[in-house]
């Protein structure tokens, strides 16, 4: 049976200071790292056959720390990037909130209705992802393939890959390097685990 392991890059430095990180190439603080060790740890006992990652540092560092616990190359993808957040990348959520209210509560309400210039929609952003994921599903001869990439994409996939309507991507929430898993069952696919961050010991 195929299994997509979805994992969220480790915390970054624009997490800390709760900065819009959009496509900005923002590096892993040192507790990032940390977990990234840690979900390597997890993932040990699933038999990963392949790693797939965005190239922005966050998340390839992250899947890079996992596959050299796991002795498995990671293979970056553009198309596995976080979302576009063109303008508002490197402001904080309070000032993006300050200057740009009504949007903001768009976002939080109805993400998907967001249209502005300059921001990659949700619509774009899971056409560009579940493009990557399929390539990827149809190369890939392994059953266990792990995907490391970011919030808003990897929340994306998952509506994408259980044929859920992007309405409902307001309604998951994904920490670092928390595990999702989705399985090819013979007549559907299955969410098995979702955010799951119990591999996560205090630092």
């Amino acid at each position: 049976m195929k299994k997509i392991f979805l994992v969220r890059h480790g915390e970054s430095k624009w997490n800390v200071l709760k900065k819009i990180q959009g496509q900005q190439d923002v590096p892993l603080t040192d507790r990032g790292k940390i977990q990234a060790y840690q979900i390597g740890d997890r993932l040990l006992s699933e038999k990963i056959d392949s790693i797939y990652s965005s190239d922005l540092k966050r998340a390839y560092d992250t899947a890079t720390i996992i596959g050299k616990k796991l002795q498995i190359d990671v293979n970056p993808m553009t198309e596995l990037r976080e979302i576009s957040f063109g303008q508002w990348e490197g402001a904080s959520y309070d000032k993006i909130y300050s200057t740009n209210h009504k949007e903001i509560i768009l976002w939080r309400k109805a993400p998907e209705k967001l249209n502005i210039d300059g921001i990659e929609s949700l619509k774009k952003l899971q056409l560009r992802a579940m493009s990557a994921v399929n390539k990827i599903i149809n190369s890939e001869t392994g059953n266990n393939i792990l995907i490391v990439s970011h919030s808003a994409t990897l929340k994306t996939i998952i509506l994408g890959l259980l044929n859920i309507d992007l309405a409902n991507f307001k309604n998951l929430t994904l920490d670092n390097v928390s595990l999702t898993i989705v399985e090819f069952r013979n007549y559907n696919r299955v969410l098995k685990v979702l955010n799951d961050t119990s591999h996560i010991r205090e630092i």
